[in-house]
């Protein structure tokens, strides 16, 4: 038998990974991780066993291990893992961050920095424990510490793309729109065709790309050899400044490319969707009625379509003194997932046999996760639009909750859709006509429970706050429960990290020009046609 691992310890900041290993160790270790890497865990683990029968205790066998564990959602074993590799070898930095990662995962934010932190002091002139305590930081909400670590991170290898690109989105949230710019020039200076920087330029909706950035795209577009994501956001970019440029005709031709590519890599299949979504409608319509109705009421859920205002409601509440705005938050989705994995079935499966202490027992949770957000402030906004999926199950999970449904002309937001590339929603969409189906999907669906309980859904229309913003404001304000306050008219000088899209366009006053579709005409015919609209001219 090998002797104990504990007596191979490398140099303090080393990363072990292979060390104290036989060849024939070796070669398992080599399998292991690219069965992981493929997706096979009974070959991965067969090969890690054997590692582990060489060698027993090595700390990369148990970091792999662990790594299995999490994606099956076995946090506890996966912590575990990675807490005897680090007890072994404690300044294995490697490890130290795979267990942040997993503490994420259990919900344990503020130990899952603490992990994070400690990599970089174990590291402190490794770029990557940098680079993952910024992208970290950047995803929970926490941007001006996100642009500190991932300004080290740039410092320590400037020729790193994913550092220049994430610090540049993370200035964009910050509204620090011309420090951005030049990160995102950067990255092009060391990679023209680089999509990600092509992406955050064209996302700072209010900032026009020029001329020659038409150019250069144009050119970079016609590369041999160009893979297929940095093609696709290229060619949204493209679109981008061609109707900026009043260019409709190319821009449609540049955004249906971009579709179609997009749809080539995630296919949408409409009937299945609307299958689904049927489904969670019916199945969430029998849910029991809750044990403490107030359950929630420190939440305000965001809803809808994408690009239909959300950002900008979302913009309005976190203006008022007593409400963070916490953007689009993945608790809800979480929380669900790990009820799921301890059933062993998915949602549409349990969710007729989940009782009413289930539910709130689920309530509870998501508030356990989501308590860092009222921190500083009583109430929390979780802006992402797909959770009107979920809207009967909020009535019995977190009943007193007030759930937005931010609604925009059909037109005007299914078009909007069709020129943005979603990376929280990569799966969506991509055609006209698909477009039309979801938002078809999407209205019905909605308008059910809101007719069923007005008194926490309110659809607030991005329109009647262009025509009335004091009076809508006032009402979306009392509809949550809030007292009116005057910030809250005065919603782009909040001071606060937006993380979508829209991040530009929430931080100036209301803009009464966004309307697009009419510059397409029978181009968008598609869309019309399955939002059941008239047809110009007909």
């Amino acid at each position: 038998m090998s002797s104990p691992i504990a007596e191979h310890r490398p140099p303090s900041g080393a990363e072990p990974r292979l060390d104290g290993l036989a060849p024939a160790a070796m070669q398992q270790m080599q399998a292991a991780a690219h069965a992981i890497r493929d997706g096979a865990e009974a070959t991965a683990t067969q090969a890690l066993d054997a590692v582990l029968a060489m060698t027993p205790g090595h700390p990369e066998a148990l970091r792999l291990y662990a790594i299995l564990h999490a994606r099956a959602h076995r946090h506890a074993e996966a912590k575990a893992a990675l807490q005897q590799a680090i007890a072994q070898w404690p300044d294995y930095v490697l490890a130290h961050s795979d267990l942040g990662n997993v503490q994420q995962a259990a919900g344990e934010l503020d130990a899952a920095f603490a992990s994070w932190r400690q990599a970089c002091t174990l590291a402190p002139q490794a770029p990557m424990p940098w680079f993952n305590l910024g992208r970290n930081l950047q995803l929970h909400g926490d941007t001006a510490a996100a642009i500190e670590a991932l300004q080290q991170a740039h410092a320590l290898a400037p020729d790193f793309l994913p550092a220049l690109i994430l610090l540049g989105d993370a200035l964009v949230h910050a509204g620090r729109f011309d420090e951005a710019d030049a990160r995102y020039r950067a990255a092009l200076a060391l990679h023209p065709a680089c999509g990600d920087a092509w992406r955050g330029l064209a996302n700072m909706k209010t900032r026009p790309l020029s001329e020659r950035d038409r150019e250069r795209l144009a050119t970079a577009l016609h590369q041999p050899g160009l893979g297929a994501a940095d093609r696709i956001a290229m060619g949204f970019a493209l679109g981008k400044v061609c109707e900026d440029q009043g260019r409709y005709e190319q821009a449609f031709a540049a955004l249906s490319q971009a579709n179609a590519e997009l749809r080539q890599l995630h296919p949408w299949n409409a009937d299945a969707f609307h299958a689904h979504a049927d489904a969670l409608f019916a199945a969430s319509a029998r849910l029991p009625a809750p044990t403490d109705p107030a359950l929630g009421h420190e939440v305000i859920f965001i809803v809808g379509l994408p690009r239909s205002g959300s950002t900008l409601f979302e913009q309005i509440l976190a203006a008022h003194p007593d409400v963070e705005g916490a953007s689009e938050l993945p608790d809800l989705e979480q929380v669900l997932g790990e009820e799921s994995t301890r059933r062993r079935q998915p949602l549409l499966q349990w969710i007729a046999a989940a009782t009413a202490d289930d539910w709130q027992r689920l309530g509870r949770r998501y508030l356990e996760r989501t308590a860092r957000w009222r921190r500083h402030k009583p109430r929390h906004t979780d802006k992402l639009p797909s959770n009107w999926l979920l809207g009967g199950v909020l009535g019995a999970m977190l009943p007193g909750a007030r759930i937005i449904d931010a609604r925009r002309d059909a037109l005007e937001a299914g078009w909007s859709c069709y020129k943005q590339q979603f990376y929280r929603l990569p799966h969506f969409a991509c055609t006209l006509t698909d477009i039309a189906a979801y938002i078809r999907d999407y209205e019905r669906i909605m308008g059910a429970w809101q007719a069923a309980a007005p008194q926490r859904i309110r659809a607030q229309r991005y329109e009647a706050l262009l025509a009335e913003p004091e009076g809508e404001i006032r009402a979306l304000l009392a509809f949550c429960g809030l007292p009116f306050n005057s910030a809250c008219l005065d919603y782009h000088h909040a001071k606060r990290s937006v993380r979508t899209a829209s991040a530009a366009q929430v931080r100036q006053p209301l803009q009464h020009d966004t309307a697009r579709a009419g510059h397409y005409g029978a181009l968008l015919d598609p869309l019309r046609l399955g939002l059941g609209l008239p047809m110009p001219g007909r």
